[in-house]
């Protein structure tokens, strides 16, 4: 910029006006006119502010720092904003408000959920009372693109529709798509889709209770089950305490029951255990002062999943 422009940027008045507001201390008054100027005009000060004779180096510097940070502000584009109206500051909030609520909907519905496990059917594996989050992204089908289906071993979140006013089970997956589950002695073989042999299952994650101890209810006379495709066969790991496809999740005699669960009815899987405490029984600030958890939060260090390494052979 040369002497020309500048001085029909800032004419004399102008510059002594900032000068004198300078003098006589009015420092809040001078960075308010600062902060007014146009970028093309700051820079012309800043040209007077270093040529001028009636300011030391102190005060230069002061004000060409000013004058800097004014310049930077105005080329990022946050001066010169105007002060917003109630309105504007109601509207802004209701914004929010709905962009959040929207966000919330839409990662709950496809991304992840928090459920707290009501009964014992999957014990010792996960608890009454535990708070856990369940993955649904994992198994998303966004109508064109599937993410993935479940897996067996996986423990899932499910909604069975069974008779009773308990809407989400929680499960493992046992038996996927055109396998066949054949029941005996307490144990649990599988024929995978395609294969002929039957294989015992190796269910280290069953406790001492529960391990050999998988038998089938009263009213049910089938020990094979072909699994259909798009359906899954599902069981507790507390095999002596859990409505599952056993039982068709409560019982057979009910009329549509049926002992598989469909793809679309398993919610997502079971991703974090944030565990659970009980203050009025056994958990909270003991009298020694040590926390005691009811059942402490395992995060990822769960039976979420299992491999059956027998069926690889």
């Amino acid at each position: 910029m040369n002497e020309q422009q500048i001085q029909r940027n800032f004419n004399t008045e102008e510059i002594e006006l900032v000068m004198n507001k300078w003098l006589i201390g009015d420092t809040e008054s001078l960075i308010v006119l600062i902060e007014k100027g146009t970028t093309d005009n700051l820079i012309a000060l800043k040209w007077l502010v270093n040529t001028s004779k009636a300011l030391d180096s102190n005060q230069s510097t002061f004000l060409v720092s000013k004058i800097d940070e004014a310049i930077k502000n105005r080329e990022l584009g946050i001066m010169g904003e105007q002060p917003k109206t109630k309105l504007q500051e109601v509207i802004d909030f209701f914004r929010d408000l709905i962009i959040i609520f929207v966000v919330v909907i839409l990662v709950r519905t496809f991304i992840a959920a928090p459920f707290q496990i009501s009964g014992s059917s999957m014990e010792e594996s996960y608890h009454d009372g535990e708070f856990i989050l369940v993955n649904k992204f994992s198994y998303a089908d966004f109508w064109i693109a599937k993410i993935g289906d479940p897996v067996r071993g996986d423990v899932v979140i499910l909604r069975p529709h069974a008779a009773n006013n308990k809407e989400y089970y929680i499960k493992r997956v046992i038996g996927m798509p055109g396998d066949t589950l054949r029941f005996k002695g307490g144990d649990v073989f599988l024929k995978m889709a395609g294969k002929t042999e039957f294989i015992k299952l190796d269910e280290k994650y069953l406790s001492l209770l529960n391990n050999g101890k998988t038998f089938l209810p009263m009213d049910v006379k089938e020990t094979e089950f072909v699994v259909p495709y798009g359906q899954y066969f599902t069981m507790g790991d507390n095999r002596n305490n859990s409505s599952d496809s056993r039982s068709c999740f409560m019982s057979c005699t009910i009329p549509g029951s049926t002992h598989f669960i469909s793809r679309e009815n398993i919610v997502g899987k079971l991703f974090i255990d944030f565990g659970y405490v009980n203050i009025f029984r056994e958990g909270g600030i003991r009298a020694t002062g040590e926390w005691k958890w009811t059942h402490a939060p395992r995060f990822l260090a769960t039976p979420k999943d299992w491999i059956y390494t027998e069926l690889k052979n």
